[in-house]
């Protein structure tokens, strides 16, 4: 069975940075397409940012300019590089492939004050 494990959430202040990591457990890592996606309380899970097999990324437009999305094959680990936080940031966040989805994680918390 394949485990996502998401670290590095917290509570920061807006404008600041928080690097998020995503652990892939059994399964392979490196020829899949990986994927940031998040939740806030009472709303739908969106879309972050993607990267490809290859290294090839996509954004969502609310992110883009201020969040960086990395993978480490060796380490069967994706990151995500976030700056200049804002309070709508908040929200669960999750990693999954954008196809062929594994189980979702517990995800983690990301709070940004004003």
């Amino acid at each position: 069975q394949v485990h996502l494990v998401e670290s590095g959430g917290g509570l920061v202040q807006a404008g600041g940075p928080l690097s998020l990591s995503c652990k892939v457990i059994g399964s392979t890592f490196s020829n899949t397409a990986m994927g940031w996606y998040r939740q806030a309380p009472g709303k739908q899970r969106d879309f972050v940012a993607t990267i490809t097999s290859r290294g090839s990324t996509n954004y969502a437009d609310s992110v883009k300019g201020r969040f960086t999305i990395f993978r480490d094959n060796a380490k069967n680990t994706m990151y995500l590089q976030m700056d200049n936080l804002k309070p709508e940031d908040t929200a669960i966040y999750y990693c999954n492939r954008p196809f062929d989805r594994w189980y979702w994680g517990q995800g983690t918390q990301v709070t940004v004050s004003s």
